[in-house]
């Protein structure tokens, strides 16, 4: 397993991704709580993105913030490589997301970084921006049988870095792309230097609007006794969806 892939950016260009965040975005991180020991399961909300995520790059700084030292496999959507975009997700660390991959990552002792929502959490409207949404419920199932801690963390202003009218689900359903692609979303946005389009945000690189970010890590989750998957899947999302609340509340758009 010495080859599993891992988040392990170049200093330089670590050093400019929280370069960028800071000046352009004005990131915050609040460490709610230190992160366990051993590894865990970084469990993410998105913004918006897709290839491209504003939510990644603010993990992997309130990563280096919480002083976790220990490599990182980030579960991928496939897109990418149907995109040739593959090997760059490779050597920054990403992998395919399938629960062989996750076994493996977790096997090795590395954390795991996922983003249960998908594209359907990515592909939100603007007015559902700050909410939380999981689509199934197998990273709770991997961290039961591995029996890890989940460590949510939350970002909050991604959504707000373009204006997202529709999530294009019922489009992408009438294109068949779930069964073709795995896409359950095709955004209708507007963006920069994209204008008005319908899915080529996420899938190529726009220009953000300077939204504030601010990231939390939250304490690590465990499952409970007899608890099932899909009702610690709804713990997690709860827990995350309350602490984006208490983020964006009193919040004005794009400012913070």
């Amino acid at each position: 397993m010495s080859d599993e892939p891992a988040i392990t950016p170049p200093g330089w260009l670590s050093a400019a991704v929280q370069t960028y965040l800071r000046v352009y975005h004005r990131h915050e991180v609040r460490i709610d709580a230190p992160v366990p020991d051993g590894p865990v399961l970084f469990v993410c909300n998105h913004g918006f993105g897709g290839v491209i995520d504003l939510n990644v790059a603010a993990f992997v700084a309130a990563r280096q913030a919480a002083g976790v030292t220990r490599p990182v496999t980030a579960m991928v959507h496939q897109i990418a490589w149907t995109l040739g975009a593959g090997s760059l997700v490779e050597r920054l660390g990403g992998a395919p997301g399938s629960r062989a991959a996750a076994d493996e990552a977790l096997a090795a002792g590395h954390d795991v970084l996922v983003f249960p929502g998908g594209d359907v959490d990515a592909g939100k409207s603007w007015r559902h921006r700050n909410r939380i949404t999981f689509h199934g419920s197998g990273f709770a199932r991997l961290a039961q049988d591995h029996g890890v801690p989940m460590v949510p963390v939350v970002t909050a202003g991604a959504g707000e870095s373009l204006l997202v009218l529709n999530d294009g689900q019922s489009t992408a359903r009438a294109l068949r792309l779930p069964k073709l692609l795995r896409i359950k979303s095709l955004p209708v946005s507007v963006s920069i230097p994209w204008g008005l389009n319908l899915g080529v945000v996420g899938l190529v690189p726009y220009l953000p609007l300077p939204t504030k970010l601010v990231t939390a890590v939250m304490p690590g989750m465990v499952s409970q006794d007899h608890e099932s998957d899909k009702d610690l899947a709804e713990r997690v999302r709860d827990a995350m969806q309350t602490r984006i609340d208490a983020l964006t509340a009193g919040r004005t758009p794009v400012i913070g």
